[in-house]
């Protein structure tokens, strides 16, 4: 006799008896994939009790302590002794800069103060902030200083002149000392660029007092201590254990020297060593592929933290010819506890925040590390500057040999560099430095609160056969099954090519991307009208915005023309389709708009699709972003395509108007059909931050409204549009900064509505992918 076991008993089941049997045995017991090793983790670590996350709270835009239209930098972040002002480097404005974070969650700015150069970096020692500050007038000649800047009042109690360029400042946790890494950074222009460049860099000691008068500089020379280049030290970061002893990166010499501040002498140096990676990405060509390695790779060492008097972590970035793309726990005597391999590319790749235009580079770039303590629990954070993310690790014991536990992985602003734990305050800031208004990105500092829960990620993969994870991002459209309740499936844009459909289960959160279905031109339908766009291998490279589930299975997808006809600069290389395709990705149709229309085109094209009806019966209605050459300011065009007869005909619908300080336009980027003759669009600008004022949910019904051929245009009837919801709320509780990009929007069968974010591919964004339910 047959019976059967309910998913949801079996899979609790199963996690039960993950904790004695492993999670591998009981994978193999019930036939789950390789993707539950995952489930299981995310599971284990959501029910355990213990699950101290952190969840992001609010973002700072640092142009708030000058103005909206200056360009500003937030690139080191300290605080205060009691945690309530957060002090930042701005080497743009050539600035240091106050936060007050009384409450955390309501971040005010607290002004500035000029420096008289570069700030690098800064540390905090009572009352006082120690900036490290570059005033070098060429390469040749470096110079800087050490400013002693009271947080209270703001004024600069002390100036010690320093005999090169600083880079990185530590204090010591008993106050007695700081440490300052004089990098004399070389000229990246001349020549080659690699070093030996004199004058070679060197440690400074600066022994502290409460009066800052009473401080007093010592230097350590760090000449002939690295093999590769022993005249050029190079030191990049530095931090100081609870015994006084500063460890120091040498990154282009792939080196780690460890200083005995009382005693102002080097006690121990060792290579960084090398790494040899597999089932990574290291080819640019708008695929994620981790199918490639790499061996020997020199670690070149950035930021490093000490975790305990013993063990210290480095985040990997590289620089000359390394990078390992993760980070390293060292022990003092110069042997690895700890690498991470390959795990941070595919976290990165898991979470969709994968650069892959710097696949021929250093991949997501690891930049700096950072060490907390919060109660009972240690926690090793990771800042990963080309993805854009920290990775939080916990330390379960006073370390020994155990692997740090991946617990989360938080969103930042794009390129974040420094990283601050404040433990008193279970808190958690991280400065990100990219600002650039025009781009809709503006420099910031996150703050995280230590809670029992997370609002990110919102999206993840499972893996592939390989058991490498499913790559995605830049996500352009949703759709809901016809089926499975909880199953949508969403699209990329053009920034990948080999477009394909992902299958996406929504019942948990995180969302999972189970399954990739990559389309193919098998039957030639595409090559006939766009051959361009079709690969050796039947693959096809299209710039999907839309996605609809057909009724009687297979989707309908519309691809965005590129180019314009009235921009000389920006010609049209593709036109807008609407495709038909089945289940498996094959495309069985692919419809153009009438030439008369396509004469009209602009880059702002085919934005959403939906369909109305089965079989003969099929109706398919698409919506442009903005108005083509010759439309009615104000409004774009909804098309209806009859598949019985082929015909096109279309309605206006009215755009609102631009309300930006910063400019820019206003258009359609979803459509989802409601029923009863009712559609809804997404209606966005272009603006991201505290510049975005139009993220929208609009519904008009076309009850009554007759469409016209495009030889009545500009003359299209209108449709009347009534605001559902306004986004701006919901894109704010997430605790960051405004995302740009509204993309994707569907409704589940139990009425929930869906909305996706488009994260640009990690080029030129920070990367993250919200998806909000309502």
């Amino acid at each position: 006799m047959k019976f059967s076991v309910p998913k949801i008993v079996r899979k609790f089941v199963a996690i039960a008896l993950a904790a004695t049997l492993g999670v591998v045995a009981v994978a193999s017991i019930f036939n789950y994939s390789p993707a539950f090793a995952r489930d299981y983790g995310i599971l284990k670590n959501k029910y355990r009790g213990s699950s101290w996350q952190f969840e992001r709270i609010a973002a700072f835009p640092v142009y708030l302590n000058n103005d909206v239209k200056d360009e500003t930098v937030a690139e080191i972040v300290a605080a205060s002794k009691d945690g309530k002002t957060l002090v930042y480097t701005d080497s743009q404005t050539k600035k240091l800069c106050f936060v007050n974070i009384t409450n955390p969650a309501k971040p005010e700015p607290g002004g500035c103060v000029q420096v008289g150069g570069e700030p690098t970096s800064v540390a905090v020692r009572g009352i006082y902030a120690l900036v490290a500050v570059n005033t070098s007038q060429d390469f040749k000649n470096p110079s800087g200083k050490l400013l002693a800047v009271n947080i209270q009042n703001r004024s600069i109690a002390r100036e010690i002149l320093l005999n090169g360029q600083p880079d990185s400042v530590a204090v010591s946790p008993d106050g007695k000392y700081a440490a300052i890494a004089i990098e004399n950074e070389r000229d990246e222009d001349l020549g080659n660029g690699a070093p030996p460049q004199l004058p070679g860099g060197f440690l400074n000691i600066v022994d502290l007092a409460d009066n800052p008068n009473q401080w007093s500089l010592r230097n350590v020379t760090l000449d002939g201590v690295a093999d590769l280049f022993p005249t050029d030290a190079e030191p990049e970061y530095v931090d100081i254990n609870d015994k006084n002893i500063a460890v120091v990166t040498l990154q282009e010499n792939n080196h780690i020297v460890l200083v005995d501040l009382p005693k102002g002498t080097i006690i121990k140096d060792f290579s960084a060593g090398t790494v040899d990676l597999t089932q990574i990405d290291t080819k640019e060509n708008k695929l994620i592929e981790l199918n490639s390695s790499l061996t020997g790779v020199p670690r070149e060492p950035d930021g490093v933290n000490w975790i305990s008097r013993k063990l210290f972590a480095t985040a990997d970035e590289g620089d000359l010819n390394g990078g390992s793309r993760g980070m390293t726990i060292f022990n003092t005597d110069g042997h690895i506890i700890y690498t991470s391999g390959n795990s941070v590319e595919h976290e990165m790749v898991r979470l969709g925040h994968y650069p892959e235009n710097r696949s021929e580079n250093k991949g997501n770039e690891p930049e700096n590390v950072e060490f907390g303590v919060y109660g009972k629990e240690q926690f090793l954070f990771l800042g990963s500057e080309r993805s854009s993310v920290v990775l939080v690790y916990r330390l379960n014991q006073r370390y020994g040999k155990q692997e740090p536990e991946l617990v989360q992985v938080l969103p930042t602003g794009v390129a974040p560099e420094g990283l601050l734990a404040i433990p008193q305050r279970n808190l958690f800031v991280v400065a990100s430095e990219e600002d650039a208004r025009a781009d809709k990105v503006r420099s910031s500092l996150s703050i995280y609160q230590l809670s029992k829960k997370s609002n990110y990620p919102q999206i993840v993969s499972g893996d592939r056969s390989d058991n490498t994870p499913i790559p995605w991002a830049g996500l352009s459209g949703l759709a809901a099954s016809q089926k499975g309740k909880n199953t949508v499936f969403t699209i990329h844009d053009s920034f990948y090519n080999k477009s394909r459909i992902y299958a996406m289960d929504v019942e948990q959160v995180p969302a999972v991307i189970n399954q990739e279905i990559i389309l193919n031109d098998s039957l030639g339908k595409l090559k006939t009208v766009a051959p361009q766009q079709v690969n050796s291998d039947g693959s096809v490279n299209l710039d999907l915005e839309g996605i609809e589930v057909r009724q009687k299975g297979g989707f309908w997808l519309v691809s965005e023309g590129a180019g314009s006809v009235n921009e000389p600069s920006r010609p049209v290389t593709s036109l807008n389709l609407l495709l038909q395709v089945s289940s498996t990705g094959v495309i069985e149709e692919v419809i153009q708009l009438p030439k008369s229309v396509s004469d009209r085109q602009r880059r702002f094209g085919f934005e959403g699709v939906a369909a109305v009806g089965e079989g003969d019966k099929e109706v398919v209605y698409v919506a442009f972003q903005r108005e083509w050459v010759g439309d009615s300011s104000g409004f774009v065009r909804i098309g209806r395509y009859e598949t019985t007869t082929a015909n096109w005909t279309f309605y206006y619908y009215p755009l609102d108007q631009v309300t930006s300080p910063n400019g820019g336009w206003v258009g359609l980027s979803e459509l989802t059909y409601l029923g009863k003759d009712k559609f809804a669009v997404v209606e966005r600008d272009d603006q991201g931050n505290t510049d975005a004022r139009i993220k929208r949910i609009y519904e008009f019904s076309i009850t009554g409204v007759t469409p016209q051929a495009d030889t009545n245009a500009p003359n299209f009837p209108v449709v009347t549009k009534k605001l559902v919801r306004d986004l701006l709320p919901d894109l704010q509780s997430t605790g960051g900064l405004v995302l740009e990009k509204i993309e994707g929007m569907t409704v589940l069968r139990n009425g929930t509505t869906l909305v996706v974010t488009d994260n640009d591919g990690v080029d030129g964004s920070n990367g993250e992918t919200q998806l909000l339910r309502f």
